[in-house]
């Protein structure tokens, strides 16, 4: 954005802030005088590796950006892809008289705006502009009323950075040591992780139990309405006096937990049969005033949650959606704790109320929402439309994804205004003496809502599918106690209890929420980091631990036990609030951290590393959250001595009947017997197998299959073995060459290798289709100029070949049945530019809720992917075609949505390496140059030219490797 040459008050201001969107948006609102100009995110932070680091540096210190010796400084350097925008700001800041840092206002936009001020080095006037909503009134009030940096908050996130850069840097080597290259640890992903793998272990180890119960349906034997129905359907409640049981009764074992009476399906079809001729009558009615107070405003977690609920985005999908409102003046900031809402956003919400729901609707006097989370950042307001007046969702002309978003703030912001919805709650009690001579008595649950107030507008979704929304209503027939009740149906009903439900993202950013462990504002990254890393992956909506996840959260536990403990995790998220607020100082919390250092009484008031929260004995504290090997001694301590971790004993889990399952360093397999033992078995285990899956009997299907080589037969021309493998890109076959072929050097042989086609398999190849495989590519013919027109398999699928003319055929039987003839009325055809003709849907999923436009699977060039025609989204590893719910669809185009177009980086390159390429791509064109070099060859005057032309060839030829 070029500078205006125009003055405000008699100079030029620079506003600097995050995103070029953002500076978009306040550009227009402050005009002219002021130049407004994007950071683009970070411009500086600790390096990303050793050759980042600046020379003067050595030892540890080039390995983790931070001196932990000299008070732990933070080795800060300006990110590679910022120098360009440092420079402009530089120049920008040069011609301004005043500059002013607008950034978020959370820990992390208090510390861009510090970061800005230490690299920018201004000799202006410096300002701290801050806002939570982006309007001109906002922008304004801001401009005239700024304030300084905030260097508590600016320790406060230099102390989290520093702490996590040593956490990630020095446990993240461990996991690759003992583990697999390449993982990574984080203070609260791995935290994150280790609560997903306990819940499937809680669904490994549980046993489901049996149980059973009756259902009647009793009718009044008047003719019923809507308002007062004829019937009712109640379930059987005790007998004799005893509670019947229910899943709530039974342990995750399957056993009882009370003294309640476990009917079996023997005693219940008995006891169906002895109730059938039974007079019921009512025994009791119990009625009781229904109240339900609106939901509080959306802060960030309870966004995430809702937007997972009610439209199926991911909480990193819900965040790039929420930015893109928050810069473009629809909402306010989106990063908060609080549930608050201004007394000009209070003012119009009420005035929505009553202009779109009537007076009746609005209560007498505001509703305010103070609670916030403990240990909230700032005093944000709650996320809510922006401005003095809300528009509503059809005014604000938004469309797709950001529409949805929009629309789920506004009624929920204007619903908190709302009165409360009023009704009532009845229980009906029925009874009745069985032939055999038992009691039995059903209960029922009615709810009527006489006045829905706030439900008018907004009614929240719940994370099990199966819960009752609160707008539900259940009406009962209006009886007494002792009216007579004649049953129409005694039904007998199984149950089973069932393992408790994996996470999803909505219920896991609850789960941390309510734990206390990091903060809201980062839950969206964590969840995006365990999945990319492939701890986790989703079936469904379920987040589902990987086998690798085991692994890593085994060898945390036991050896790091600390650092993944719930509570000492919310505990040091207590510490670095207490530092944010000036209660703590950082550095001797650092040392008391890594090093170990001291008695706890130089780490600042309440530090929790390695003691209580309020510094109480350390020996007692940790002993109950510390695994073998974890002890007092600070982080350093325990990534140095790695000798007592035994990486295979951590990454070996037990299945049963002598059956181990083992994380290897490429994936997981089972395993029976010790390796090189007669009755030693192996084989691998898909990776997207839920643990919890992994049963002994499955295990034993999997031994069973035949492993290894498969061997199919000698060919009779050569003699040589023909064998069926397994490979990393699938099943192929190849040929066994004799000892002592050489593999390497210029006599080096190949052996003959061919994949299989897709409708073979390792189990029915034969010798004769391994040995028609291996002799592709097959030669068609030659056309009327004496080419050679081949047959070939190739990587995309089966396709004829013409020198460099390649044209596709539809399937693979064709690269043995095409005869010269339809290959020249191929070639005869004009070759297809861009895409070929559409294949076929793989599946289809339904219909997107954002665009309406039917969703469906295909298969593409790089593998399947849904589509709803506007958008693409490449399916994830752990995603398979057969077994994609219609929702993850829709999550998966959510999410390449929100993401945006993808942006292609323009490539510079020297218009004379450029001319050297295009020249070197044609015949002729290398003939031109080759006639150009002998021409400066003969004339000395042209020698310039014929060192370009050699340098042109070079380019050709390494363009070409």
């Amino acid at each position: 954005m070029s500078p205006t040459s125009e003055t405000a008050h008699g100079g030029r201001r620079l506003v600097i802030v995050e995103s070029p969107a953002k500076a978009k948006t306040i550009k227009g609102y402050l005009g002219p005088g002021y130049i407004v100009e994007a950071s683009v995110g970070h411009i500086r932070d600790l390096p990303n590796g050793a050759a980042e680091v600046p020379d003067k540096y050595t030892g540890e210190v080039r390995r983790l950006g931070v001196d932990v010796d000299n008070d732990f400084q933070p080795i800060y350097v300006v990110n590679a892809d910022k120098k360009a925008q440092v420079r402009k700001l530089k120049e920008l800041l040069a011609e301004s008289d005043e500059l002013f840092l607008a950034t978020d206002e959370d820990r992390e936009g208090e510390a861009i705006a510090w970061h800005l001020q230490e690299v920018l080095k201004p000799k202006v006037p410096v300002h701290r502009m801050v806002f939570h909503e982006i309007t001109k009134d906002a922008i304004k009030a801001a401009v005239d009323n700024p304030r300084e940096l905030n260097k508590r908050m600016v320790d406060a996130q230099e102390t989290r950075r520093i702490l996590d850069r040593l956490y990630g840097y020095e446990v993240s080597p461990v996991l690759w040591k003992k583990v697999m290259p390449k993982l990574s640890a984080g203070r609260v992903q791995s935290v994150a992780t280790r609560l997903v793998v306990e819940r499937e272990r809680e669904r490994m180890a549980f046993r489901s139990a049996e149980y059973w119960d009756l259902t009647g349906t009793f009718s009044t034997g008047r003719i019923g309405d809507a308002s007062d129905p004829s019937t009712l359907v109640a379930r059987l409640t005790t007998v004799d006096g005893r509670r019947v049981a229910q899943g709530r009764d039974f342990s995750s074992v399957g056993k009882l937990k009370s003294d309640v009476l476990h009917i079996d399906e023997a005693n219940a079809r008995a006891l169906a049969s002895a109730l059938a001729d039974t007079s019921f009558a009512v025994r009791s009615v119990e009625s009781k005033p229904y109240r339900r107070s609106p939901y509080a405003p959306f802060r960030t977690t309870t966004l995430q949650q809702e937007a997972s609920r009610k439209l199926g985005f991911g909480a990193k999908a819900t965040m790039q959606v929420a930015q893109k409102l928050y810069e473009n003046g629809f909402i306010t900031y989106m990063r908060t704790d609080s549930t608050t809402l201004s007394d000009t956003a209070i003012s119009a919400a009420r005035a929505q109320v009553t202009q779109l729901y009537g007076a009746d609707y609005l209560p007498e006097k505001p509703r305010t929402y103070a609670k916030k989370v403990k240990n909230a950042q700032e005093a944000h307001e709650a996320i809510r439309p922006s401005g003095d007046r809300f528009r509503t969702p059809a005014e604000a002309g938004l469309s797709g994804d950001q529409f949805r978003l929009y629309e789920l703030i506004w009624k929920r912001t204007v619903a908190s205004q709302m009165k409360d919805a009023v009704g009532n709650s009845v229980t009906v009690k029925i009874g009745g003496q069985a032939s055999d001579g038992r009691n039995a008595e059903f209960s029922a649950s009615g709810k009527t809502i006489t006045f829905h107030g706030f439900m008018k507008a907004y009614v929240e979704g719940a994370d099990d599918p199966n819960a009752e929304l609160d707008d539900r209503e259940r009406r009962l027939p209006q009886v007494e106690q002792g009216d007579a009740l004649s049953s129409e149906e005694i039904s007998v009903d199984g149950h089973a209890t069932k393992p408790p439900a994996r996470y999803t993202e909505a219920s896991l950013v609850k789960e941390l929420e309510e734990r206390e462990i990091g903060r809201p504002s980062t839950y969206a990254s964590i969840l995006g980091t365990i999945l990319d890393r492939g701890y986790v992956f989703k079936k469904g909506t379920a987040l589902v631990p990987s086998f690798l996840s085991f692994a890593v959260v085994n060898l945390l536990e036991t050896h790091f036990g600390r650092l993944v403990d719930y509570d000492f995790t919310a505990r040091m998220e207590d510490d670095l609030d207490r530092i944010a607020r000036g209660e703590a100082q950082p550095i001797p919390w650092l040392r008391r951290f890594y090093f170990g250092e001291g008695d706890g009484k130089n780490a600042g008031a309440g530090v929790g590393v390695g003691v209580g929260a309020g510094g109480g004995d350390a020996a007692t504290t940790t002993t109950a959250v510390n695994g073998q090997g974890d002890h007092l001694a600070g982080l350093k301590a325990l990534v140095t001595d790695l000798g007592a971790i035994d990486a295979r004993e951590i990454s070996s889990f037990p299945v049963g009947d002598g059956i181990v399952l083992r994380v290897g360093r490429y994936g997981p397999y089972v395993e029976r017997g010790e390796k090189g033992a007669e009755d030693h078995q192996r084989a691998d285990v898909q990776e997207d197998l839920a643990p919890d899956e992994l049963t002994v009997e499955y295990a034993e299907e999997l031994l069973a299959k035949p492993s290894g080589d498969f061997e199919l037969g000698a060919d009779p021309e050569t003699g040589r073995q023909i064998v069926a493998k397994d490979g990393r890109y699938g099943p192929y076959v190849t040929e066994i060459l004799p000892e002592g072929t050489p593999k390497t050097g210029k006599n080096a042989i190949k052996p003959r290798t061919a994949s299989l086609f897709k409708s073979m398999s390792l189990d029915t190849v034969t010798l004769a289709d391994a040995l028609k495989l291996m002799s592709l590519p097959r030669v068609v013919g030659v056309d009327a100029e004496g080419f050679e027109i081949t047959a070939q398999n190739g990587r995309y699928g089966p396709y004829l070949k013409k020198g460099t003319d390649s044209r596709s055929l539809e399937t693979e039987d064709q690269l043995f049945s095409i005869t010269l003839d339809e290959s020249l009325a191929i070639y005869a055809q004009p070759k297809q530019r861009g895409r070929a003709a559409a294949k076929p849907p793989l599946r289809e999923l339904g219909t997107d809720p954002v665009s309406e436009r039917p969703v469906v699977v295909k298969d593409g060039r790089f593998g399947a992917y849904v589509t709803d025609g506007e958008t693409n989204a490449t399916l994830r590893t752990d995603d398979s075609v057969e077994e994609i719910t219609p929702e993850r669809g829709y999550e998966l185009l959510a999410e390449k949505r929100a993401k945006g177009p993808s942006k292609k980086k323009a490539v510079k390159k020297a218009p004379a390496k450029k001319a050297a390429v295009k020249k070197a791509t044609t015949a002729t064109a290398a003939k031109k140059t080759a006639a150009k070099k002998t021409a400066a060859k003969t004339t000395t005057a042209k020698k310039a030219p014929a060192k370009k032309a050699t340098a042109a060839k070079a380019t050709a030829a390494s363009s070409d490797d």
